[in-house]
């Protein structure tokens, strides 16, 4: 048996691991050698207890087939789908494959993730990385499938006023798609640093609540993760307006439920999204991503990385693999 490094996670406690069995992929799964993986929120929401996880964590990589059914796949670079699913329950045949009813999804629920030296997927889940874009890009396929996702569910228009609030990972990249839009947008964060990466693309930023009017937002996008963010999107956003959520948290939030009805707000959940346009947008060079990495460490440096990646104001933290 091969014996390989990983990222152990159970009972909220981390541990780096150098014991772990060579996973052997199932029918139809391809094995990868990881390359780069980063750290995201979700992972450090899981140590804190999110969801009761045990295994390796881990969902944003880019890497190399090493075994794959499809031969024509061996030594492709790539990267993956997380959501891995049965195609045979009412919801995948429904059409709802990324709520499949016994789906694993990588270094979340039931299948061991990314912060390792190989992890498996189905074959399926497999994107062929352009050779054109780099591995620090790559790696960021998933978290910008994510926040393209929100316009696989509303429809944003250019009169629309759109909030952002958040301007953490996944904000400034939410921010990049739905400038495309050219609604008129605004993003609200608390890092002048971090903020001044939209500025310089033209988005518009402010890190004052109070210079938004209460009630004057269409969509308020809400990816702090932090209770607090969903209080200042539900107070910006209008009568019959919108609020999406992106954040994932261990703690409980409360709400004014009442107003909701009252106000006639849509309330929607958003999670994955695809990874093409995801791609695509790295291969042309209209997401700006290789800015957003703060900090590099060795797979044997996890601990230490993911103390790095809890700071306030990090962005970024990834996970290198060296021959």
């Amino acid at each position: 048996m091969v014996l390989v490094n990983g990222l152990w996670l159970e009972n909220q406690k981390l541990a780096l691991r150098n014991d772990l069995a060579d996973p052997e992929p199932a029918a139809g799964e391809s094995l990868v050698r990881v390359t780069l993986s980063g750290i995201c929120n979700t992972d450090l929401e899981l140590c804190r207890g999110y969801y009761p996880f045990r295994g390796v964590l881990g969902h944003e990589f880019v890497g190399v087939v090493d075994a794959s059914p499809d031969l024509s796949m061996v030594g492709r670079r790539v990267v993956g789908e997380i959501n891995a699913v049965c195609h045979n329950c009412s919801t995948c045949n429904a059409g709802r494959t990324t709520h499949c009813e016994n789906r694993t999804v990588l270094g979340i629920v039931g299948r061991d993730g990314a912060h390792a030296d190989f992890l498996v997927l189905p074959t399926e889940n497999l994107h062929v990385v352009p050779d054109s874009v780099s591995d620090d890009c790559a790696v960021f396929a998933e978290p910008l499938a994510a926040a393209l996702q929100i316009k696989q569910q509303i429809d944003i228009r250019k009169a629309d006023r759109v909030l952002v609030v958040g301007d953490g990972k996944l904000g400034l990249l939410i921010a990049q798609t739905l400038a495309a839009t050219d609604c008129d947008l605004l993003v609200l964060g608390r890092h002048e640093s971090k903020l001044e990466t939209l500025a310089v693309r033209g988005i518009a930023t402010t890190t004052r609540p109070d210079e938004i009017d209460d009630r004057s937002i269409d969509v308020a996008v809400e990816c702090t993760g932090n209770r607090s963010g969903f209080e200042v999107a539900r107070k910006a956003v209008r009568p019959r307006g919108t609020i999406v959520m992106k954040s994932t948290y261990a703690a409980e939030m409360t709400m004014n439920v009442a107003a909701l009805v009252v106000d006639e707000i849509t309330l929607i959940g958003s999670r994955c999204g695809p990874f093409a346009p995801a791609l695509a947008m790295l291969e042309t060079g209209a997401i700006d991503v290789v800015p957003m990495i703060h900090a590099r460490y060795a797979l044997d440096e996890a601990l230490k990385a993911f103390e790095k990646a809890a700071e306030p104001g990090v962005l970024k933290v990834v996970l290198e693999r060296h021959a």
